[in-house]
C-alpha cells in the first residue's frame, strides 16, 4: 500500500507515464456507475452448494451481475433463476467485488483527486463495519468466516477492505468514525483468520496477507512478526510452498493464486518494515516463482490444467498480467526478461472476462477492451506498476526444460509441446496421474490434462481418477497415492527425451523433429493388467483395419465400451483432425484396444470418446508414435525388433533403442545418443522422531453370550471402557471443545467367534439426528449423514488388507439405525446390525460387526478407530467430532474419509 510519504510521488509518476495515466482514466470510466450509485450490499452469508449459482438445465455457472441480487442469468440458455441458494452464491462474489470496488475507489480518490470516489469507498467500508457481526460464523466449509464459507475468502475480502481503509486514512479521507468502524472489523477478522493456520497451503498465503494488513493497520509488531516469520508465514511459504524451481506444489492454478497472495503479503510486510527483497535468496526464489508459469505455459498461452487446475484458462487474463507487472516493478533489472513474456501475452489473443475469487475487476463492466493492454489492469497496478516495460529483449522462447522439484519434463520446440508428469503427487489437490502425457501442437491440445471442473459436482471424482488422464494404471483401479521421479532428461540438437518412473511403471518420451516416441513399460514379479487411456481432441478415425465389438470398461462414469477386433500385426493407427491440423497415433502392443464414452473436458461437450490400450502380464510394453502435422504424415509404419523400435518414414527407417547409457536414435541422418540419467533424491528422515505419538490401545473382551443389541450397554462387559473425552481428541469447526460435560463418549467392545460387538454411550444435551426422508442437503460431494449426531467406525483386521469403514446414524425414534460404507473403504451396510436409544445424558448405540473372511481369535490386534460426530440444531453442517486415535485441528473437508496411519489398536482378549 501507499503510506502518506509515498502518495505524492506516485501521483507525479502517474502524471508522467502514458501507461499509468491511461490506466487511471480506464479505472475512472469503469467505476463511474459505482460512484454514481452504490451497488447492493448482501444481507446474507455466502453458501457453497451443489445447485446454488448453477443452471439446473445445463449445469453452467450463472453469470455474476453485481447489480442483480435476486435474478441470475445462465450465459448459455439465457434463462433467469431466483431463489435463496442462487442469491447466496451471488453473495460470495458480491462481497468480494464490493471490497475490490472500495480499494479501487480509494486509489482513485487518493491518487487522482476524485472526491466522490473516496466518499463512496468510505461508505462501503462503513456499511460493512456496521453489519459485520450480523453475519454468523458457522456452517463453514474450510475455516471460520463470517461473510463467506471459508477463511481464505474472508482473507481476500479483508485484504482489499484494509487496502481501501489504509489509502483513505493515509490521505486523511477517512474520518474518526470510519477508522473506528474499520478497527472493529479488523479486530474480529484477526481472531478468525489467526485462529486457522492452514500450514503450507495456497490459501495460507492469503491468510498471511490479511494478517500482515491487520498488523500494519494496528501497528502491531508482534502480529507482523508472526505473519512474516511464523512456521507457515510469508518467508516459509516462499521457501517451502514454491519449490527450488519456483513451482508451487499444487499445480499452476494454485501457483498463480498463491503467487498473488504472496506478492500482496510481501507488500504489506514491506510497509510494516520488513523489506524481504533485500535478501538475494528471497528475491531469487520470488523471481523463480514469477518465471515458473511462463516456463510451463502451453503454446496458446493457457496454463496446463495439472492437478485441480481450471481448464483452458489464458495467462493473458489481467489478473495474471499484473502479477508479472508488479513482480517486474519490485525486482527491476533482475527480472527484465519478464518484459518479453509480458509483451508476448499482450500480443496474444485477448481472453474474455472471467470470474475469479481473487479478481473481479472486470465483473459487471461490460465487454473488456480488445486487445488487452496495461490500461486494463486493476488498482494494484495503479499503485505499483512500473512507468513502462523494459527495453525489448530477444523475445520469449523457452525450449525444453525439466522443472526439478515439480518433476515436470517439457519437450518443446516452437509450437510443439509435450510434457511428462513426474514428481510429487501434489497434496490435497493432487490427482492419480503420475506419468501423464500432455501434447499440444499445431494450435491444438491433442492430449490434455482436463484439470477439475467443480468441487461440488460428482464428476470431481472422474477428473481426479487415472482413467481421466493419459496416464497408466494397473488392474483397473486408479493409481495409489505416491510420487514419481524423472530418471533421465537431456536435449541433444533436434532430439530430446525424458523418462519417468512410478513404482513398477516406467514411461519414456522422446521428441524428434517429426514425431514423438512414447513407451510405457511394466516390470513386475507377478501378472498385472496394464492400461493406458488416450483422450484425443478433435474428430478421431480408425485408419488401420478392424471393427468394433462390445467391450467392457468398469467405471461409474464410463459407458458404451467397445473392443477393436481384426487387428493385424499388433498395430493400430488412429488419426485425429481439428481444422487443418492432424495427429496420427500409431499404437504397437500385444493386447486389446477399447473405446468408450466418459465426461468431456470442463467447459466443453458433456461427454467425449476416449481410447484405452490394455495389455496383461509381468512385462508388457505399450509403444506409441505420435505425429502432429498439417500435411501428409511422414511416418509410414511402426514395428519392433526385440527391444528396438523401428519407425519407417519417407526418408528411411529410424531405429530407437534403450541403452544402459540412455536412449539411442539412428537413421539416415546419423546417430544421436541421449543420456542425462538422474539420481533419485531420498527424503531425509530423522533417526528418532521425538514428535511421534504412539497409537492408542484398547481391549475388546470376550463375550460368553452375544449381548442384546437394543441400543443400550446393559449386557456388555464394560470393564475396559474406551474414552473419548478430552480436547486433543476433538476436531472443531468454529467453536473450541466445550468439555466432557457438554460432549463426550464412552465405548465398550466385546467379541465372539466371528463378530465384534460395540456399544457407544454419548453425552450430549441435545442429540440432533438427520431424518431418513430428509431432503438432500446438496452442499458438496460429502454424504449428508456426516451432518448428524452419529458414529464413524473403522476396522482393519489385517495390517496388509483393506480397511472397513462405516457411517452409522440413528434413523428413527423406534431404535433403527442407518448404515453406509465410508468413502474409499471396503465396508458394506449389511456388515452391521444394531439399534440406538435416547438416554438421560444423550444417546447410545449398540451394534454387531461381521466382516467377510475374518475369524476372530483371542490375542488378535486389529486396527481400530471410532469417531463421534457432533451436530447442533441451528447448523447445517456438523460442529465437530471426537476421534479416539486423536483429533485436534479442524473438521473441515474430511467428510467420512479417515487416514489409516493414526488408527489405534484394539486387542481381543
Amino acid at each position: 500500500m501507499l503510506i502518506a510519504g509515498d502518495i505524492e510521488a506516485r501521483r507525479q509518476l502517474i502524471a508522467e507515464s502514458a501507461d499509468l495515466a491511461a490506466l487511471a482514466r480506464r479505472l475512472a470510466e469503469r467505476e463511474a456507475p459505482v460512484i454514481a450509485q452504490r451497488p447492493p450490499v448482501p444481507k446474507m452469508k455466502a453458501l457453497l452448494s451443489v445447485d446454488g449459482g448453477f443452471c439446473p438445465d445445463d449445469g453452467m455457472v450463472l453469470a455474476f451481475d453485481p447489480w442483480s441480487p435476486a435474478e441470475h442469468r445462465c450465459p448459455r440458455c439465457e434463462r433467469r433463476f431466483a431463489g435463496e441458494r442462487h442469491d447466496r452464491a451471488w453473495a460470495r462474489f458480491q462481497h468480494l467485488w464490493l471490497s475490490e470496488r472500495a480499494v479501487t475507489l480509494a486509489a482513485l480518490g487518493t491518487l487522482t483527486g476524485q472526491r466522490g470516489a473516496a466518499e463512496q469507498a468510505a461508505s462501503i467500508l462503513s456499511e460493512y463495519a456496521g453489519a459485520y457481526f450480523d453475519f454468523p460464523n458457522r456452517d463453514n466449509v474450510l475455516g471460520p468466516s463470517r461473510l463467506f464459507f471459508s477463511t481464505y475468502l474472508e482473507s481476500i475480502w479483508l485484504t482489499n477492505y484494509l487496502a481501501a481503509a489504509t489509502l483513505l486514512r493515509e490521505s486523511a479521507l477517512l474520518g474518526e468514525s470510519g477508522v473506528e468502524g474499520v478497527n472493529t472489523v479488523a479486530d474480529e477478522a484477526a481472531n478468525l483468520i489467526g485462529d486457522f493456520d492452514e500450514g503450507f497451503s495456497n490459501r495460507q498465503t492469503w491468510n498471511n496477507a490479511a494478517l500482515a494488513a491487520i498488523a500494519l493497520w494496528f501497528e502491531d509488531e508482534e502480529l507482523a512478526t508472526r505473519a512474516v516469520e511464523g512456521q507457515s508465514g510469508i518467508v516459509a511459504q516462499l521457501a517451502r510452498g514454491f519449490g527450488e524451481d519456483g513451482t508451487w506444489y499444487e499445480g499452476e492454478n494454485y501457483h498463480l493464486f498463491a503467487l498473488r497472495g504472496q506478492l500482496l503479503a510481501m507488500g504489506w510486510a514491506h510497509d510494516a518494515g520488513a523489506d524481504l527483497l533485500t535478501d538475494p535468496v528471497v528475491s531469487g526464489r520470488l523471481l523463480s516463482a514469477l518465471r515458473a508459469p511462463a516456463l510451463t505455459a502451453l503454446p496458446d498461452f493457457t496454463f496446463p490444467a495439472r492437478k485441480d487446475s481450471r481448464f483452458g484458462v489464458s495467462l493473458a487474463q489481467p489478473m495474471y498480467l499484473e502479477l508479472w507487472e508488479v513482480g517486474l516493478s519490485r525486482l527491476g533489472a533482475e527480472a527484465a526478461d519478464l518484459g518479453d513474456w509480458l509483451r508476448a501475452l499482450y500480443a496474444s489473443p485477448a481472453p474474455e472476462a472471467a470470474t475469479f475469487d481473487s479478481y473481479l475487476h472486470e465483473a459487471g463492466g461490460g465487454a473488456p477492451a480488445m486487445p488487452r493492454s496495461r490500461a486494463d489492469l486493476s488498482w494494484w497496478s495503479l499503485l505499483e506498476m512500473a512507468r513502462s516495460l523494459p527495453e525489448r529483449g530477444s523475445g520469449w522462447n523457452p525450449g525444453p526444460l525439466l522443472l526439478e522439484s515439480q518433476g515436470l519434463a517439457i519437450l518443446r520446440e516452437g509450437g510443439r509441446y509435450a510434457s511428462l508428469e513426474c514428481g510429487p503427487s501434489g497434496g490435497g489437490h493432487g490427482h492419480a496421474d503420475r506419468l501423464h502425457l500432455t501434447l499440444h501442437a499445431g494450435g491444438v491440445p491433442w492430449l490434455a490434462d482436463a484439470g477439475t471442473g467443480s468441487y461440488v459436482s460428482r464428476d470431481l471424482f472422474w477428473y481426479r481418477s487415472t482413467l481421466a488422464h493419459n496416464a497408466p494404471r494397473l488392474d483397473g483401479v486408479s493409481q495409489p497415492a505416491g510420487d514419481a521421479w524423472c530418471s533421465a532428461f537431456e536435449v541433444e540438437g533436434e532430439w530430446s527425451w525424458a523418462r519417468g518412473e512410478f513404482g513398477e511403471l516406467g514411461r519414456t518420451l522422446v521428441a524428434g523433429p517429426r514425431y514423438f516416441v512414447d513407451l510405457v513399460e511394466l516390470s513386475a514379479p507377478v501378472d498385472h493388467v496394464l492400461e493406458l487411456p488416450w483422450h484425443l481432441a478433435g474428430e478421431v478415425e480408425l485408419v488401420s483395419a478392424g471393427a468394433w465389438a462390445p467391450g467392457s470398461v468398469e467405471d461409474d462414469f464410463v459407458e458404451g465400451a467397445q473392443r477393436l477386433t481384426g487387428r493385424k500385426d499388433g498395430t493400430v493407427v488412429l488419426r485425429a483432425t481439428h481444422g487443418s491440423s492432424a495427429l496420427t497415433l500409431h499404437l504397437l502392443f500385444d493386447g486389446d484396444l477399447l473405446r468408450a464414452t466418459g465426461p468431456g473436458r470442463p467447459g466443453g461437450p458433456p461427454t467425449s470418446v476416449f481410447y484405452l490400450a490394455r495389455a496383461g502380464g509381468r512385462n508388457p510394453r505399450l509403444i506409441a508414435i505420435l505425429e502432429p502435422t498439417d500435411r501428409v504424415p511422414r511416418v509410414r509404419g511402426v514395428r519392433s525388433d526385440g527391444p528396438a523400435i523401428l519407425i519407417e518414414t519417407e526418408a528411411g527407417t529410424d531405429r530407437h533403442l534403450a541403452t544402459t547409457e540412455g536412449w539411442e536414435v539412428s537413421g539416415a541422418a546419423g546417430k544421436v545418443l541421449l543420456g542425462g540419467g538422474r539420481r533419485r533424491k531420498s527424503a531425509a528422515r530423522p533417526l528418532i522422531d521425538v514428535n511421534r505419538v504412539p497409537p492408542p490401545h484398547a481391549l475388546a473382551l470376550h463375550a460368553p453370550a452375544p449381548p442384546a443389541l437394543d441400543g443400550g450397554l446393559d449386557e456388555f462387559d464394560a470393564s475396559e471402557p474406551i474414552a473419548l473425552d478430552y480436547e486433543d481428541q476433538y476436531r472443531r469447526s468454529e467453536e473450541a471443545y466445550g468439555g466432557p460435560e457438554e460432549f463426550s463418549a464412552t465405548a465398550v467392545a466385546n467379541w465372539d467367534v466371528d463378530t465384534l460387538f460395540l456399544a457407544v454411550d454419548v453425552v450430549k444435551a441435545e442429540a440432533v439426528f438427520r431424518e431418513r426422508d430428509a431432503s438432500p442437503l446438496r452442499l458438496d460431494n460429502e454424504p449428508d449423514d456426516i451432518h448428524s449426531d452419529g458414529l464413524q467406525l473403522y476396522l482393519r483386521p489385517d495390517p496388509e488388507g483393506p480397511t472397513f469403514g462405516f457411517l452409522v446414524v440413528p434413523a428413527d425414534e423406534h431404535g433403527g439405525i442407518r448404515v453406509r460404507a465410508t468413502e474409499g473403504n471396503a465396508g458394506a451396510p449389511e456388515m452391521i446390525s444394531g439399534a440406538w436409544r435416547r438416554t438421560e445424558t444423550g444417546y447410545s448405540i449398540a451394534m454387531s460387526v461381521t466382516l467377510p473372511g475374518w475369524a476372530v481369535r483371542s490375542g488378535d490386534e486389529i486396527g481400530f478407530d471410532l469417531i463421534v460426530n457432533e451436530m447442533h440444531p441451528d447448523r447445517t453442517r456438523r460442529a465437530g467430532q471426537l476421534v479416539w486415535s486423536g483429533g485436534g485441528g479442524w473438521v473441515y473437508l474430511r467428510g467420512d474419509r479417515h487416514r489409516i496411519e493414526p488408527m489405534g489398536v484394539l486387542e481381543l482378549r
